[in-house]
């Protein structure tokens, strides 16, 4: 799926600030009857710069910057999304092929999409890191620990929270996670990669 700069496809960069979303919060989606799929990036107004930086990188394929919409109870949201447009729509039938989302059993991660995901979906309890993968089957979170390990040489197990499971990376593991992914981490999430609860 990786395009590099050519006219209709993505740039590494721009693949795997993608990748790394759509393994957290983000939604690719197709409005009514249009053929072609969008992405949306949706998140609290607190982080807008996070926001911001991804707009920077698609803003070719948005018509407006991001904006603040209210959302549940006192929360702001702050979000933007791009265009419907075939390159989008590429990536809609590798994730969403089966009907929701999923993930892709050709996917492959660079520290650039390791981070993102992070960034997105991800926190440190004590000297661990989690990935908060409970969107995906137990399937899925098997194929992305093998993915982490494969590429980056990162073990994790499975930690039960509450009725759902998430990927918790091991202690040892996490401090290499953490030399992958610190130069990615933009300013208002150094605070993930603290050693405190």
């Amino acid at each position: 799926m990786n395009g590099g700069n050519t006219v209709g496809s993505l740039s590494s960069a721009q693949h795997a600030i993608l990748v790394g979303t759509l393994l957290g919060d983000g939604t690719l989606r197709r409005q009514g009857t249009r053929i072609d799929a969008l992405l949306e990036v949706n998140h609290s107004f607190k982080y807008r710069e996070y926001v911001d930086w991804k707009w920077q990188h698609f803003r070719l394929y948005v018509l407006t910057p991001p904006k603040t919409r209210p959302g549940n109870g006192s929360r702001v949201a702050y979000r933007f999304t791009t265009q419907s447009i075939p390159t989008i729509t590429s990536y809609y039938n590798w994730f969403y092929g089966s009907g929701k989302k999923s993930v892709p059993s050709n996917l492959e991660l660079d520290p650039l999409s390791l981070a993102v995901w992070f960034m997105d979906d991800g926190s440190k309890i004590r000297s661990a890191f989690y990935l908060n993968t409970q969107q995906f089957s137990m399937a899925e979170q098997q194929l992305l620990q093998t993915i982490l390990w494969r590429t980056f040489r990162i073990k994790s197990l499975l930690n039960r929270d509450k009725k759902y499971w998430r990927i918790r990376v091991s202690t040892d593991s996490t401090k290499t996670m953490l030399e992958i992914i610190k130069p990615h981490i933009l300013p208002c999430f150094r605070y993930k990669l603290c050693m405190t609860p």
